[in-house]
């Protein structure tokens, strides 16, 4: 007999799964302590690009609009496992009345759907996250000629990336800089949720919005 109960279990990890796919885009990374440095060393510039998309207008934007999307996922989800749930526990309290072969029917049709929320599930997580490559791709091809500005505003000969230096004089850091003429370029981006089970034709590409 197939159990009536068996994918409430799946149920809850895969609403779980969503919910935890993004988060990380606004973080920043800790301010470092109190310390003494040495002289700037010239033509040498250190950059962050996680603290710039980070702290930027435009990476806020995005970090706001993904955590919108991934709520919208979650209510859909959410909504059809109740409904799911709620056929399962009146399946269950048919149990004494039903004959075999009748619950078993029943049963095996409540796992079908099940099965599909759970690929349905799994489908919504990997559209979360094309959605947050494709609107990152975008903020990083922003991000680009606002680097390269600063970069020959400062008259840098080398640009370090600050994630593999332990520690650095902050003159050296270009990182608000670049944020500020990130800002200057585009501060807000339009866009939904990339749609993975369904042809895209005519789908609208991500607008920037400049405010």
């Amino acid at each position: 007999m197939i159990m009536t109960s068996k994918f409430l279990f799946a149920a809850v990890s895969s609403v779980a799964v969503i919910a935890m796919s993004t988060g990380a885009l606004a973080q920043t990374a800790p301010a470092a302590p109190a310390i003494s440095h040495g002289a700037p060393i010239a033509g040498v510039c250190i950059f962050s690009s996680q603290r710039a998309v980070g702290s930027s207008a435009v990476g806020q934007a995005v970090d706001v609009r993904l955590k919108t999307i991934i709520q919208q996922v979650n209510a859909e989800l959410t909504g059809e496992r109740t409904a799911l749930d709620n056929e399962a526990k009146a399946l269950d309290a048919k149990k004494a009345t039903l004959d075999q072969g009748a619950l078993e029917q029943q049963a095996a049709a409540l796992q079908v759907k099940a099965n599909a929320w759970q690929r349905k599930g799994q489908l919504r997580q990997k559209e979360v996250e094309a959605t947050e490559q494709k609107a990152l791709a975008r903020v990083y091809q922003e991000l680009d000629p606002a680097i390269k500005q600063v970069y020959q505003q400062r008259t840098c000969g080398m640009l370090v990336d600050r994630e593999s230096v332990l520690l650095a004089n902050p003159a050296m850091d270009i990182t608000d800089s670049v944020v500020a003429a990130l800002d200057a370029r585009i501060k807000t981006l339009t866009f939904d949720r990339e749609r993975l089970d369904q042809p895209v034709a005519g789908a609208q590409p991500l607008t920037p919005t400049k405010k």
